[in-house]
């Protein structure tokens, strides 16, 4: 086994120790039950006509994402359980799948923070979509969790390739950015790597822009609007245990949890919205 081989290992080890501690609060933030999270590496995902596939891309260099696969009774009974901790009685199979998608959307964005730290620079999470890899990554985990009394099938983690030579190369990242960019993008991905900020930007900093924070939106009738009272009360679409959105400039930049600070209300950030999903929101 190489020195570099020990290297890129060492990395994902750590990356593995914070997502699957994300991952353990995520779940306890949305269903009030702390599940027991452990990974132990392997190359190759479940087998089973019932695996959940979702694909993460990184804006760092094309071709850099992650691959979880999740067994149909995990993803169902952690829906299940977030989705009765909200106060459902029933549970419809697609809510419990929407469910522990959001569970790990919230978990990867959290990841690729980690990911930012080793490379030195911010890393934002491209669309996610539910799609298999064309070939198994030879780098990957086994992580399970278990509820207590009851374990589950274990889900599985898999880094791509490009993502595992970036992650060998933390401090000549833009190096690799350089060589994976097309040509006419060269100058930028250099620029990129230095940290360098155009002159222009400089006008831009001080810009104030007003953030607010969206605990929910409904549509009632006119007539309904027109019977408010004082102590009236209007039912939001969003749950009690649900993150809020923050909105900078009308556009939607995160999403985090209510807290309260010295008498303040406050929140406590803990999604960062993809780029892509940012301009889509724009008004």
């Amino acid at each position: 086994m190489t020195e570099e081989h020990n290297q890129v290992t060492e990395q994902i080890r750590g990356l593995l120790d914070h997502w699957t501690v994300g991952l353990a609060e995520v779940v306890a933030s949305m269903a009030d039950q702390k599940p027991e999270v452990r990974w132990e590496p392997t190359g190759t995902p479940p087998a089973g006509p019932d695996l959940l596939w979702w694909e993460l891309p990184f804006q760092i260099v094309p071709g850099a994402a992650v691959w979880v696969a999740t067994p149909r009774s995990t993803w169902e009974y952690a829906g299940t359980l977030t989705l009765k901790a909200a106060g459902l009685e029933t549970v419809e199979t697609n809510e419990a799948r929407n469910t522990w998608l959001e569970i790990l959307g919230q978990s990867l964005s959290a990841l690729a923070r980690s990911i930012g730290g080793l490379l030195g620079r911010e890393v934002a999470c491209d669309a996610g979509a539910e799609r298999a890899p064309e070939a198994n990554p030879e780098t990957g985990a086994s992580v399970s969790l278990n509820f207590g009394e009851v374990p589950q099938a274990p889900l599985w983690i898999g880094f791509s390739p490009k993502l595992v030579a970036l992650l060998s190369h933390p401090a000549g990242g833009d190096s690799v950015e350089a060589h994976t960019a097309p040509a006419d993008a060269e100058g930028d991905a250099v620029r990129a790597g230095r940290g360098d900020i155009p002159p222009t930007m400089d006008l831009l900093l001080d810009v104030e822009l007003p953030v607010s924070v969206s605990f929910g939106k409904t549509e009632i009738p006119m007539k309904d609007v027109l019977k408010l009272t004082t102590g009236s009360i209007v039912e939001l679409n969003r749950g009690v245990n649900e993150p809020v959105d923050v909105l900078v400039n009308h556009c939607l930049i995160a999403r985090g949890e209510v807290v309260v600070v010295e008498g303040n209300y406050g929140v406590r950030i803990q999604q960062i919205i993809s780029r892509s999903d940012r301009l889509r929101s724009v008004r």
